[in-house]
């Protein structure tokens, strides 16, 4: 692994006027900024409807890292070329372990780390095929789900820092299946990963610590006990008992 923990440090944390104001009243950033977050296994899933915070959350552990909010590579070439961080980000800050810490401090060719973000992973796909440094393919030429694939295979492929925001969002059922696979892998190989799904198949992932975003904060439970697991069994089984509300 190569974070053990973020956190806001006392020094950086907001004044009780900024607490009042977006993002820090969202119950999830309000709780990271008292406790921090640990991470207790290579592979960590944030679980978590629209607008429980997951998503900001994981866009600043990845500026933890030195990640662009926007997405991309640790020490990327190519991107913006003033990337701006998130409020969340300017604060928070990594607790290393000491792969992670020689991994920031080395030469650029060793670092290893990608955020991916939905938003901008179809701008990728579309441009960076061929270019050195990412993919050979021509993933322009490719459906979205096959293009996520081979930029999950190529920039994915060794250990490193991986942070992902609603990667499934391209994916259909099988091809999450070989992103569950790709994921296993990664973290028994020394790669750490964070990823903010809605999908209870990639949270489904062997050996994952799962975090659970909502109303209340955040907490660590099991695939079995989420409420989206819980509401797609529910649904799979009786689509009438949800849709009878919402389809006149």
């Amino acid at each position: 692994m190569f974070v053990d923990r973020v956190f806001v440090p006392e020094v950086f944390a907001p004044d009780a006027a900024e607490r009042g104001r977006w993002p820090f009243t969202v119950p999830c950033v309000a709780q990271l900024l008292e406790e921090g977050l640990r991470f207790i296994r290579p592979v960590t899933f944030l679980v978590g409807d629209n607008g429980s915070g997951k998503s900001t959350l994981v866009e600043a552990i990845a500026e933890s890292f030195k990640l662009d909010a926007h997405g991309g590579r640790l020490a990327q070439l190519r991107g913006r070329p003033d990337p701006v961080k998130t409020p969340l980000g300017e604060l928070l800050r990594a607790d290393t372990t000491v792969a992670g810490a020689r991994m920031l401090a080395g030469p650029r060719r060793n670092k290893r780390g990608f955020f991916l973000r939905a938003e901008t992973a179809f701008s990728m796909t579309e441009n960076l095929g061929g270019v050195p440094g990412y993919w050979a393919e021509d993933t322009s030429a490719m459906s979205h789900g096959e293009g996520f694939l081979t930029m999950f295979q190529a920039m994915f492929g060794v250990p490193g820092f991986y942070v992902m925001d609603e990667p499934e969002a391209a994916l259909s059922f099988t091809s999450c299946l070989q992103l569950v696979s790709l994921v296993h892998q990664l973290g028994r190989s020394g790669a750490q990963v964070v990823c903010a799904t809605h999908s209870p198949v990639l949270a489904g992932t062997p050996g994952a610590d799962i975090i659970e975003v909502g109303d209340d904060g955040f907490r660590r439970t099991t695939w079995e006990d989420l409420a989206l697991v819980d509401h797609w069994r529910r649904y799979m089984t009786d689509p009438g008992a949800y849709l009878r509300h919402i389809v006149p």
